[in-house]
């Protein structure tokens, strides 16, 4: 304890980290007070169905993602999730189409006119979300008195237009912490929801604990928070896991002969494909029952009710199974092995017992192939844990912090953030708040 004061005290002597972190809170709290501002036009007092559909189902998902934003019908609604899917898009096209693998090749002004696209891309998402949005509150709360104003175009365009504004206002937010705050701005904003939504789902999982008529509630409570670190430390090596594989080469001088004690690392990685897969099989779930939840105050058919439950059997069959392909997917289309055999054959370097060229490359993809499945299905596992821990009688709120997309984001950005904080201490020669063995050489898990 002693220690961890101490070391508060020098993040505080640093003026320039005093000030980033300053910085860090102040947008964070705009960011918060936002979340409850409501849309003009609406009673925030009458709004009790839209919370009742966001307690629940895939739009749970959504409404934590936001912070809550999303059930209180505020300017921020719709979150940072646009942007999210537009990086995930134009990452796609970066490595499909030519212009965008051109464009990552011109370096700095390469990477601005990416930006640049992403965003105009986010706008656009937004100008689809935010009308579906409008609709499925009207589709909600439209006869409960909720609209104080006429709900005509008029005031779907202008709630249309804030909404677009409010996300976009969001991603500066992110970006400014990026720029002047302790970086990675977006995945911190998108913790800051996750985070938002804990204290509450403790505290409803803890009052159940104590009103339960069976008894030994809180035995049950304090076994849930031991299986929650638990989980917490397996996505902490989860996170620590997309280090590099170690997969040697050596590399040759004039004559053939080896450089003396020299080795290299293939950058193969046990997950490299990271959260991305989550994320896609979350949005290919969340779209056809979102939409039909939208135009559809039953929330559609039975169909679309299973599988906009994400704590139903068939769901988490079907989701697990978009997790592992789309692992393989995304991990094809981002490590070539024929590219990196071609890369070390240039450079002069060799895997020991293994041909140049083609051997090379397919013992790369072997390579890839077995610490695919593995990291595929542990990946999925960590996914569909929320359920499993639903299934045994955890409350639903408390139950969507044992793993998924939420707890990887949440571990991650931690270890990022303070990851940052240690380079600033280390730069000016204090200790730390993490030991250097602890951080160096793990990788954490970006929102995008």
């Amino acid at each position: 304890m002693k220690k961890i004061v101490e070391t508060l005290k020098n993040i505080w002597r640093i003026e320039d980290l005093r000030q980033r972190l300053l910085i860090t809170l102040l947008f964070v709290a705009v960011y918060r007070f936002g979340s409850f501002v409501v849309l003009p036009g609406i009673d925030p007092a009458r709004l009790d169905q839209l919370s009742q559909q966001t307690s629940e189902g895939l739009m749970s998902l959504l409404n934590m993602f936001s912070g809550g934003a999303f059930s209180h019908a505020s300017i921020f609604a719709l979150g940072i999730m646009p942007y999210i899917s537009a990086s995930i898009v134009v990452q796609l096209l970066a490595v499909a189409v030519p212009y965008f693998q051109k464009m990552q090749r011109e370096g700095e002004s390469g990477r601005r006119k990416i930006n640049q696209i992403t965003r105009y891309l986010t706008v656009a998402i937004l100008l689809f979300q935010a009308p579906t949005y409008m609709i499925n509150l009207k589709a909600q709360v439209g006869g409960s008195g909720a609209f104080t104003v006429d709900d005509g175009f008029g005031f779907m365009l202008t709630s249309t237009i804030i909404l677009a504004a409010g996300s976009m206002f969001i991603l500066w937010l992110g970006e400014r912490i990026t720029d002047k705050g302790v970086g990675n701005g977006v995945s911190l904003i998108i913790m800051i929801g996750i985070i938002a939504r804990f204290p509450s789902a403790v505290m409803e999982e803890f009052t159940t604990a104590l009103t339960s008529a069976e008894g030994g509630g809180l035995i049950k409570f304090l076994i849930e928070i031991v299986a929650l670190l638990f989980v917490m430390m397996l996505s902490i090596l989860l996170v620590k896991a997309t280090r590099k594989v170690p997969v040697q080469y050596a590399k040759r001088i004039e004559g053939g002969r080896q450089v003396g004690g020299a080795r290299q690392y293939i950058p193969l990685k046990l997950f490299a494909a990271n959260v991305m897969p989550i994320i896609f099989a979350q949005a290919i779930m969340f779209i056809p029952a979102s939409v039909m939840q939208a135009f559809s105050k039953d929330g559609g058919g039975t169909i679309v009710k299973v599988l906009s439950d994400q704590f139903s059997l068939p769901y988490c069959i079907v989701y697990a199974l978009l997790i592992i392909a789309f692992t393989y997917f995304y991990t094809a289309i981002t490590m070539n092995p024929v590219q990196m055999a071609e890369d070390m054959k240039r450079n002069s370097g060799f895997i020991p017992g293994v041909k140049p060229g083609k051997p090379t490359a397919d013992y790369i993809d072997t390579v890839m192939s077995r610490i695919t499945l593995p990291g595929s299905l542990f990946i999925a596992l960590i996914a569909i844990l929320p359920a499993l821990a639903y299934a045994l009688g955890v409350k639903q709120a408390f139950a969507m912090f044992f793993g998924g997309t939420s707890l990887l984001i949440l571990v991650g950005v931690v270890i990022d953030t303070l990851q940052q904080i240690e380079s600033y201490m280390l730069v000016r020669h204090y200790d730390g708040l993490l030991s250097a063995g602890h951080t160096r050489g793990g990788a954490g898990v970006s929102a995008y």
